[in-house]
């Protein structure tokens, strides 16, 4: 993988700084997939817990697992994003991450790899990536009955 280091984007993702440098303990990590970003935890020692979701196919969804960080990126690039204070420490969240492995409860918009990171470092279960397209229908509703 080719790690570089660079700015944030808009979204608080940056790459990884070097390849011989494995990220924090407890880093969320993002890797692009094709129409969307998967997410995981490095719990170090080269191993990610991420929900693997859809990655065994379409119509099977996998569990919560542990995975080397190459498994997890599949040959793309990882990034890291930033939780400003996260409420608890490295190892702690660590420890949630793998409490969960073995979980089987996968559901894309309300239980999937984002949801399953965010609480594994902040407590609370959320998708960016799922509320930004439901938001635009209640825009739309919203401006054709405020006129």
């Amino acid at each position: 993988m080719d790690h570089v280091a660079t700015l944030s984007d808009a979204e608080g993702r940056r790459p990884l700084l070097r390849p011989q440098r494995e990220p924090p303990l407890g880093s969320h990590l993002t890797s692009a997939r094709r129409g969307y970003w998967h997410h995981g935890v490095y719990v170090g020692k080269d191993r990610v817990v991420h929900y693997s979701g859809f990655s065994g196919g379409l119509w099977q969804c996998g569990p919560v697992e542990e995975v080397s960080l190459a498994q997890f990126a599949r040959g793309h690039a990882v990034r890291i994003i930033e939780h400003p204070e996260p409420p608890y420490s490295p190892a702690e969240i660590v420890r949630r991450a793998r409490s969960r492995i073995g979980e089987n409860d996968y559901r894309l918009l309300t239980n999937n790899c984002e949801h399953f990171c965010n609480w594994c470092l902040s407590g609370v279960s959320h998708s960016a990536q799922v509320q930004r397209p439901l938001r635009l229908p209640f825009r739309v509703l919203n401006a054709l009955f405020q006129s």
